[in-house]
């Protein structure tokens, strides 16, 4: 399945980068520890990046369903049992989760010992927001505990992999993959023997601090939520030098932002709020319009040049035929994921894994009706099929032109009074955020 999954993905991000890729494909015995935000995501986007088979261990509740947990299980999950998952008459006792969770352990212990790969998420849960939870013991633990059955000599190394997603429950969206130089667990070997208590609480603040460096950490959702929209509506003026070819400098622009907010709620929470005001007034001005921001912005004008002018009307067939052959299977995901689930860290999962049917299916009703009905000839019915993709990709980035392009001429047709408005409201954010920055660059240099 993983060319499947490999090819599933590409697809569904827009660019999913890799920082410090060799990391990840260190020989075994390796563990990976990653932070958590999007569910079964989370391990897929780092499982394609290594030849060898990964074993992740997840929450026992997944091997419950008997379809969803025989898929674990052929993936080489192993299951570990949370108190919080154990509810009801027949819920195990303590001293069963414990033999359980052992047994467990003792997987990964044995996986290891081969030469293998354990990936863990030790927050324990799933969370879609930009922020690491407190980490759980376990990964050390069994780290610690695998090196000491072979005295602290297997040779054992721990990888931390900060996950970070631009927009994860969106198609097309961004996913940065942070990954942290590896520790040597046999250097906590004089550790363990004294404490291994001790020892694995170490090791888990190393991990801590190693994820931390390499995440997007908010520290309160109303700073996160302004921190966001500043960034997705002002990003390219706030880093007009930003490399097209990596998301590493988004990630820095997002710390950044993240660290200006928490600096400004401390110390200048007038700054603050006056922002704040004047970002969601223009905001919901814009959502009144149906606008973006980049659409008052005349000096950038998409579906103007005359090679856009050409694609818009030459590409019109193109297009069509895209929307006609890609409209269901594209749509059947998000009606599924809309009606499974209200939660965000789930969104994305069940997206591509319901992607991953809907469109070889689709495709291949499409070539067996192509095929019966009006080539009769498997050469053209093949050159079909292999149109398909492209055509639905050519069809969304033909929308996205032409949306912007209709949109701009929108913004002309408006009342003069109406887009003096709206200019004024974009002036005064980003005369806010000028001075803001300012004041934030001068405190750095200052302290």
């Amino acid at each position: 399945m993983k060319p499947v999954v490999r090819l599933g993905l590409r697809v569904f991000f827009r660019r999913l980068e890799v920082r410090h890729r060799e990391r990840l494909r260190l020989p075994g015995p390796l563990m990976l520890c990653s932070n958590h935000p999007n569910t079964l995501m989370d391990p897929l986007v780092t499982a394609i990046q290594r030849h060898e088979p990964i074993a992740f261990l997840a929450k026992s509740t997944f091997f419950k369903n008997p379809i969803l947990g025989a898929i674990m299980r052929s993936g080489n999950c192993i299951p570990i049992y949370r108190r919080q998952d154990a509810a009801g008459a027949n819920a195990p006792s303590p001293a069963q989760l414990a033999a359980s969770n052992e047994a467990s352990f003792g997987r990964c212990y044995d996986y290891l010992e081969r030469g293998g790969t354990v990936m863990i998420f030790p927050e324990g849960t799933s969370v879609s927001e930009r922020r690491l939870r407190p980490l759980k013991t376990g990964a050390a633990r069994i780290a610690l505990g695998t090196e000491a059955r072979h005295d602290f000599k297997l040779g054992l190394k721990l990888v931390c992999v900060g996950t970070n997603y631009f927009d994860p429950s969106r198609f097309r969206s961004d996913v940065l993959l942070n990954v942290a130089p590896p520790i040597n667990v046999a250097d906590y070997a004089e550790r363990y023997h004294q404490d291994p208590e001790a020892a694995a609480d170490a090791l888990t603040e190393e991990i801590t601090r190693r994820l931390t460096r390499r995440l997007v950490i908010s520290r309160a959702a109303d700073e996160d939520q302004l921190a966001q929209q500043v960034e997705r509506t002002f990003g390219d003026h706030l880093n007009p030098d930003d490399d097209p070819t990596t998301l590493y400098d988004n990630f820095q622009l997002s710390r950044t932002l993240l660290d200006a907010v928490a600096w400004f709620a401390q110390h200048d929470p007038s700054r603050l709020a006056a922002l704040r005001t004047a970002l969601g007034t223009y905001l919901t001005s814009l959502g009144t319009h149906r606008l973006d921001d980049d659409d008052l912005d005349q000096t950038q004008r998409p579906g103007t040049r005359l090679a856009d002018i050409l694609n818009l009307g030459l590409g019109f067939p193109v297009w069509l035929y895209g929307v006609i052959t890609n409209y269901l299977p594209y749509k059947i995901p998000a009606q599924v994921a809309r009606r499974a689930t209200k939660e965000t860290e789930f969104i994305a999962a069940i997206l591509l894994g319901v992607g991953i049917v809907t469109f070889p299916l689709a495709y291949a009703v499409e070539a067996a009706a192509v095929q019966h009905w009006l080539t009769h000839d498997w050469r053209l019915t093949a050159l079909f099929l292999l149109s398909l993709p492209f055509a639905g990709f050519y069809a969304l980035g033909y929308w996205q032109t032409l949306s912007a392009r209709l949109r701009r001429i929108r913004v002309r047709w408006l009342p003069t009074a109406t887009r003096t408005a709206l200019q004024t409201q974009r002036a005064t954010v980003l005369g806010l955020l000028d001075e803001a920055h300012a004041a934030y660059v001068n405190k750095r240099d200052v302290a």
